[in-house]
């Protein structure tokens, strides 16, 4: 959705504050694609500082299908979205500071929101997706959700190339 910002930027300064519906299904970025199963709108709130600043404050929460960093089995995950960005439209594209992001999602007098909701989900993405704490992952020969049973791959968790330490360990106890 856009939102047009001239009310904001023009000489009554009005503030905008709005319930957004959130469009996107499938959330997708270069991980991959991720269904969207839940969402709630974005509380959005546009208002004038000085000049040209804008303060946008907002909430929603998202609930994304993301597969299990050990397992792969896919796992519902709640993002709250919760942000405040301090914009300043007069600074020309070119001398903006890299840690700014406004330029993607801003332009002239509109603001798109779901350009802005896509990179607040960006900024929440967990680092690390587990189905539970005590998640035993995958057989890294077939493949076997070793959560779901065992497989009868032969062990082969030691690398080749450490037995000559490993014989160490069994040869000489003190070590």
């Amino acid at each position: 959705m856009i939102l047009n910002l001239s009310d904001v930027l023009s000489e009554q300064h009005k503030t905008i504050e709005k319930d957004i519906p959130i469009e996107m299904e499938v959330f997708q970025s270069e991980l991959g694609e991720f269904r969207i199963l839940d969402k709630e709108p974005l509380a959005i709130r546009v208002e004038h500082v000085k000049g040209r600043e804008l303060l946008i404050t907002g909430k929603a929460k998202i609930t994304v299908e993301i597969p299990c960093d050990r397992c792969l089995e896919p796992v519902e995950t709640e993002l709250v979205l919760d942000f405040t960005k301090d914009v300043d439209l007069s600074v020309p594209d070119g001398e903006q500071s890299e840690d700014l992001d406004e330029t993607n999602y801003i332009d002239g007098y509109t603001l798109d929101a779901e350009q802005l909701i896509r990179n607040e989900v960006l900024i929440g993405w967990p680092t690390k997706i587990l189905c539970s704490e005590d998640c035993k992952g995958i057989c890294n020969v077939c493949g076997q959700n070793l959560n779901q049973g065992t497989c009868d791959c032969e062990d082969t968790s030691l690398d080749p190339r450490m037995s000559v330490i490993r014989d160490v360990f069994k040869n000489f106890k003190e070590v």
